[in-house]
């Protein structure tokens, strides 16, 4: 949990203290490649990932640096804004959203101005914000995949059996490997040193049981190339360098009937949690959001000041996170037809809608303008 803790500023908690909550040094890869492969490893497609078309080269990370460099940007005392004060082991238990009032497991309390709900899919402000609003509760539900997570050390790729023009670990691309029901996506992290790999595998076809509340729950390596058998050797050989490997069950919810109570807002996985792989986008994102909408805000803001920000944070990002969470569903399902590796199912066609993103403030006018021509 995060607090601008500043006297007769604007007050804000965060609760949850992940990459949607701290909103760059952090090593990052720019991606210049997407390239779809199917199970015996030939090339379905190449996409080329121009920064010219979307105004921006689309950057990868290791999740742990951007972290990092969040928390070290949100405690800077060299940045606009009062330092946040982070405090751990803080299990928060209730909200009021009215009063921007946090309880902890202790009983103390904390009040803020605002109060952000970036608490993950098992948020106890998205309960605190539908039960203020009348709303029925939403509880995390199982996808029916689950997920095998592994980073591997580039430089022990070396002797890794592939053609580079297939793939090459330092090459600045991402790999996604489509299966029937399986697949597998990879690409580089802290400036190409790193590869970061996760196998989707659907729940029947696993040959052990993942765990729905951790990523750290240990897999097996035996039961992931079981699993994986007819995919390229090179790819399992790849795996067989993971020093862990981490499992667990995707769950997502469906998209809520409201993010905003009183002075209250969820954002992340709390509000749109979604499978692999838009998940911390979108919450970088809905951070941008908060940022613009409050950015007129030069004194301690009002409860109808605060309540209009929160309303049109809302508007503009509420339609665009339930499309691409509606969308990571659709991803998991079968690539190709049974019996075939010919892949059909196209992960590019969403590309312009998910990266021709100019900001919540355009994104908001330019719904308004539709709608305004609309009627």
């Amino acid at each position: 949990m995060a607090i601008d803790a500043a006297t007769n500023t604007f007050r804000i908690i965060v609760v949850g203290g992940g990459i949607a909550g701290l909103a760059t040094k952090a090593k990052p890869t720019a991606e210049r490649q997407f390239r779809i492969l199917d199970t015996k490893g030939n090339i379905h497609m190449n996409i080329d990932m121009d920064g010219k078309k979307y105004g921006a080269d689309r950057m990868v990370y290791h999740r742990q640096d951007l972290h990092a460099a969040l928390r070290e940007a949100a405690l800077s005392t060299e940045l606009p804004g009062h330092p946040a004060s982070i405090v751990t082991a803080a299990k928060v238990v209730s909200c009021d959203c009215e009063a921007g009032i946090v309880t902890l497991e202790d009983n103390s309390t904390y009040q803020g101005d605002l109060v952000i709900g970036a608490d993950g899919i098992h948020s106890v402000i998205r309960e605190a914000i539908l039960k203020a609003g009348n709303h029925e509760l939403v509880h995390p539900t199982p996808t029916g995949v689950s997920a095998y997570r592994l980073l591997v050390e580039t430089a022990n790729l070396s002797s890794i059996n592939v053609d580079s023009d297939i793939f090459d670990p330092k090459k600045q691309a991402t790999t996604l490997i489509m299966g029937h029901d399986r697949r597998v996506i990879m690409g580089p992290a802290r400036n190409g040193d790193l590869l970061g790999l996760v196998g989707m595998v659907p729940d029947e076809h696993m040959h052990e049981t993942s765990n729905a509340n951790s990523w750290t729950t240990p897999g097996s390596l035996s039961k992931l190339l079981e699993t994986y058998h007819d995919f390229p050797q090179w790819i399992k050989d790849i795996f067989a360098q993971a020093p862990d490997i981490a499992l667990w069950q995707l769950r997502d919810i469906d998209a809520l009937p409201a993010w905003v109570a009183g002075r209250c807002i969820i954002i992340g996985d709390a509000a749109h949690a979604m499978l692999p792989t838009q998940g911390a986008s979108q919450s970088i994102e809905d951070a941008e959001a908060l940022a613009a909408f409050f950015a007129p805000t030069t004194a301690k803001p009002t409860l109808p000041e605060i309540s209009l920000a929160l309303q049109n944070v809302f508007e503009a990002r509420y339609q665009r996170a339930s499309v691409i969470q509606a969308y990571s569903r659709q991803q998991a399902k079968p690539a190709t037809e049974k019996g075939s590796v010919k892949v059909t199912l196209n992960p590019a066609e969403f590309l312009d809608y998910n990266c021709k993103y100019e900001g919540a403030v355009q994104w908001l006018e330019q719904q308004k303008s539709q709608e305004s021509q609309s009627q």
